[in-house]
């Protein structure tokens, strides 16, 4: 009994065995996958409303303009270059008025202050003949120059004393001096105007006035008393700047130089030169003031 189970025991292991020997046949599963796309449709319909006096105002419609850039630019250029046209042909005028300072080389010799202080009012007009901002200008100025010294024969014995005689050999005696004058000046200038700064250099023509009482003959006796003026035209240069601090006012600061030959004294009967050698005096100034312009700019 024990003998037939463990034939039959090997007789299953070796048929177990001998299948497993065998290949086996795979398989192939095929996997399907099933896609549903919902999709909305929307319908428009007509809704219908009933109007209860309700008032739609109609729509407006806007207009834009489109700018062409280019265009806009040429017609910036053309209104720049009508308006540098216009400044060209545009003249303008004003008034001036100021202070300053003198110092004068002839006088040294009678006092030891040269210096000078006055005061001048002046017209002036400009133009711009040339390309804008490059202007000429012409002024005409009236200045008083105070005196620093005085000199008086009857009170003192001075550097003018003495007798002097004139072209016709007539003799005059000193009385008085002093160097309180009028003087006359036209200037003509080459301004340039950079924003609110206008510097100017020019050409000026001026005459002193400075005035002397002699002691003259009438009669063959010198016992008229009578003033000697001065004459003389000078010519010189000036430069300076002007300063724009509103829209028609400006000041100012302004040097100028020339030279006198000689004094020239005269009177409606006589003349004589005060210095008789030729001597070359030079005359300089500082002015400072205020301008204001009358047109419009």
């Amino acid at each position: 009994m024990l003998l037939k189970k463990i034939f039959l025991l090997f007789s299953v292991i070796i048929i177990n065995f001998s299948l497993a020997q065998k290949k086996r046949k795979v398989d192939t599963v095929y996997v399907y996958e099933k896609v549903v796309v919902y999709d909305t449709v929307y319908i428009e319909k007509p809704l219908q409303l009933k109007s209860k006096n309700l008032v739609i105002s109609p729509l407006l419609v806007s207009e834009r303009e489109i700018k062409d850039s280019y265009t806009e630019n040429t017609d910036k250029q053309k209104n720049e270059k009508k308006i540098k046209r216009k400044l060209l042909h545009t003249f303008q005028y004003g008034i001036e008025a100021g202070i300053g300072f003198k110092n004068s080389d002839w006088t040294a010799f009678m006092s030891e202050n040269k210096q000078q202080f006055g005061e001048n009012i002046g017209i002036w007009g400009s133009k711009n003949f040339f390309s804008f901002p490059l202007s000429l200008l012409l002024s005409a100025n009236i200045y008083h120059w105070n005196s620093s010294f005085d000199l008086d024969a009857n009170k003192e014995d001075t550097y003018l004393n003495g007798f002097y005689f004139t072209k016709d050999q007539q003799p005059v005696l000193f009385q008085r001096f002093n160097n309180k004058h009028v003087e006359y000046a036209l200037q003509l200038k080459v301004a340039y105007e950079w924003k609110n700064i206008r510097p100017f250099a020019g050409i000026l023509v001026n005459k002193n006035a400075y005035k002397m009482q002699f002691l003259v003959p009438e009669n063959n006796v010198l016992s008229k008393l009578d003033d000697f003026k001065s004459q003389q035209t000078n010519i010189g240069f000036s430069f300076g700047l002007h300063y724009r601090i509103l829209k028609h006012f400006l000041v100012f600061a302004e040097y100028q130089q020339y030279k006198m030959k000689n004094i020239s004294l005269k009177n409606s009967s006589f003349d004589f030169d005060i210095f008789k050698t030729n001597n070359t005096f030079a005359e300089s100034k500082i002015n400072f003031g205020i301008t204001y312009s009358i047109s419009k700019s």
